[in-house]
């Protein structure tokens, strides 16, 4: 929920400094300079509770706090490259396979109950899913918008 917050405050926060400096709108800019906050901060995650995030990955997947980290390198370095207009739209591809491949671990640890900041089996459970899928289907239709789509 809070980085779909943060997403949302960005975007519109630099939505309206955008109208208020140039007179336009910029939707795409602001998206993507909001989706990089979004992204960093997710990102967060992977530093500060890489034992409850190794414990969403399923058992016959190797290297699972390597990978945490990795991933979590990979999503600020993403976000920032949405930041350039001339990496935007592949950025945009990348992170659309991001989202989709990191989806199996969401539900995995819904399943399992995972609470990724504490590292124990006390989470919220597949309820979550409810709201989970939604929001990742629709941060892949705001980067496909506004990354890929708003490049072409």
């Amino acid at each position: 929920m809070k980085p779909l917050l943060l997403l949302i405050v960005v975007f519109a926060a630099t939505s309206a400094i955008s109208k208020f400096v140039t007179s336009n709108w910029s939707l795409p800019l602001s998206a993507n300079l909001a989706m990089c906050p979004m992204l960093c901060f997710t990102a967060l995650g992977h530093f500060m509770f890489p034992k409850g995030m190794a414990m969403m990955i399923p058992p016959f997947i190797p290297y699972k706090t390597a990978l945490v980290y990795i991933t979590g390198i990979a999503e600020v370095l993403l976000g920032l490259a949405l930041l350039f207009p001339a990496l935007r739209p592949y950025t945009g591809y990348v992170l659309i396979v991001f989202f989709i491949l990191i989806l199996p671990a969401n539900i995995y640890a819904a399943i399992k109950h995972i609470d990724l900041e504490k590292g124990t089996y006390g989470g919220p459970g597949p309820n979550y899913l409810w709201f989970r899928i939604p929001m990742q289907l629709f941060l892949i239709a705001w980067v496909y918008y506004f990354s890929i789509s708003s490049s072409i």
